[in-house]
């Protein structure tokens, strides 16, 4: 079975909505203009690209990352690898060309058969609504997060709001920058 890894820049309240810059958002941009840009706490965002050996994301992520991320050198790992997008609506058609083989996958019963076949872990980036279902599926099996400190308010969540029983997590990797982030490795014990 394959690793389902889900991988966020997160506020301290659970924000995950437009870290980089999207518009229409009043905090829009907040990774990089509230706290002062320290590289080494990015190194798990490398690490991620060696060793993901494939990448999931909903619609509204794959539509906002597939316009830029295959021109970037930052992210030339995640050219050639394939990709897998969840969505009911998104069609062949509307696929970026030149960034690597992409399937789009209908269902979490999907998701769930992906995770069924060989290969290495698979990376989950941004995709909010494609986390809570995948969480309430229980497939996410490893979180890596980089909370900065920040409280944003408004704003998508990374975590469902579900009624459901807990689930427990094991830290098995943190580490807190001299900015303030903190890297947060959780495994999700079964």
């Amino acid at each position: 079975m394959r690793t389902l890894i889900s991988t966020a820049f997160i506020s301290a309240d659970g924000v995950v909505e437009a870290p980089g810059g999207e518009p229409g958002y009043r905090n829009s941009g907040w990774t990089f203009k509230n706290i002062e840009f320290v590289p080494e706490a990015y190194e798990i965002k490398g690490r991620e690209q060696k060793e993901a050996t494939a990448m999931l994301l909903g619609r509204v992520s794959y539509e906002a990352f597939s316009p830029v991320w295959p021109n970037m050198p930052e992210f030339a790992d995640y050219k050639v690898m394939p990709k897998y997008v969840v969505s009911t609506t998104l069609t062949e058609d509307k696929l970026v060309p030149g960034w690597g083989d992409t399937t789009i996958l209908r269902s979490i019963d999907d998701v769930a058969a992906l995770k069924q076949t060989d290969g290495g872990p698979i990376i989950v980036h941004g995709s909010a609504t494609l986390n809570h279902a995948l969480s309430d599926a229980g497939l996410i099996d490893r979180y890596h997060l980089l909370v900065f400190p920040l409280l944003l308010g408004a704003g998508k969540r990374l975590f469902s709001a579900a009624d459901k029983d807990a689930q427990k997590l094991e830290l098995v990797e943190f580490e807190v920058y001299r900015n303030g982030i903190q890297k947060n490795v959780f495994d999700v014990l079964r």
